[in-house]
């Protein structure tokens, strides 16, 4: 079969896309689209499946009336994954979708499933996962060597408009005790300076390293003896656990019911539910490396599981059953 994928941004192209070729899939990304070079990749590619995800600036209002007019009026079904889901459910990815109009959506939230059937859109949920030519384990690297880190944005602008959302709470027990107590964590990611709002101080700016190009994430995770991984939600996990597990990393996070489905703390991950337990639980295991080395490689083997070849088959599968395809 051959797929279309209307993406440009680094943290899509290298997941999805690679697991469809993994399962014997030939893959076309399109790179950064206009109305001229859609058209050209329908009519000389030609598509089995076109496949559009997440949220990046290949999702404007004029590329939205775009896909709708080139794959709208062809039979070649079109499947988003909404990976925005719940946040931003009512302000992106339900117009997006009422826009675009796919064949099908998979969504990263089970509880979004019936509104999309609501709205006459057939969907199933679809967690993220990860991709071994990305994240991998590989060797220490000097300059990323560290007791403590996090890769991700501090979406410092995003939390003022959601006062009550998960990540406020996660970010409160997990990293606001280290860095007030003076505890040095490396931040890879964008708006962490304007943390301290959330945080109830500044983080020191040598602390801040800025933004990481997406592939070499997994360097830090290998170079890192705790990898500190904010939730978002409670029934779901975010894409860098998977990530960072499946790179070897050792991984520290909010103690929720979907992480506790999906790993066992204290066997594939550490979980932490209160400020004080995550001050104990970091001291600990910068103190017994050996207790941790166990922790990271059965971590990394569970993880293996949820690769985006597994993904890519099981959404075909519902398309299928589903009489998509």
């Amino acid at each position: 079969m051959k797929v279309l994928f209307l993406e440009s941004h680094p943290m899509w192209i290298h997941g999805l896309p690679n697991g469809f070729r993994d399962a014997g899939h030939t893959v076309k990304i399109s790179g950064v689209l206009t109305r001229s070079k859609l058209s050209r990749l329908m009519k000389d590619f030609k598509p089995d499946l076109v496949i559009s995800m997440g949220w990046t600036p290949e999702h404007t209002v004029n590329k939205q009336k775009w896909m709708r007019r080139y794959i709208g009026d062809t039979r070649i079904p079109h499947v988003y994954w909404a990976t925005e889901d719940p946040t931003h459910h009512e302000s992106f990815s339900r117009p997006y979708v009422r826009v675009v109009q796919p064949d099908f959506v998979f969504t990263i939230c089970r509880s979004m499933v019936k509104k999309y059937q609501r709205m006459g859109i057939k969907a199933a949920h679809m967690d993220f996962g990860f991709h071994r030519k990305v994240h991998r384990r590989g060797k220490v690297v000097p300059h990323l060597k560290s007791n403590i880190a996090v890769v991700a944005n501090g979406y410092s602008r995003i939390l003022k408009l959601y006062p009550e959302h998960f990540r406020i709470k996660s970010l409160h027990h997990l990293i606001r005790p280290l860095v007030q107590e003076g505890t040095r964590i490396d931040f890879w990611g964008k708006q962490w300076e304007e943390m301290k709002p959330v945080l109830g101080t500044r983080i020191p700016r040598s602390w801040i390293h800025g933004y990481l190009e997406y592939p070499d994430a997994r360097k830090v995770y290998s170079s890192t003896k705790i990898v500190i991984g904010p939730q978002n939600q409670l029934n779901q996990v975010t894409q860098r656990t998977y990530e960072i597990l499946g790179s070897g990393g050792f991984l520290i996070t909010s103690d929720t019911p979907e992480i506790r489905r999906l790993f066992t703390p204290g066997r594939d991950l550490v979980v932490s539910a209160s400020p004080k337990q995550t001050s104990k639980l970091v001291r600990y295991y910068l103190k017994h490396p050996e207790a941790r080395e166990e922790i990271r490689r059965h971590g990394q083997r569970t993880a293996r599981k949820h690769n985006y070849k597994s993904r890519a088959q099981y959404m075909i599968r519902q398309l299928k059953k589903h009489n998509i395809l």
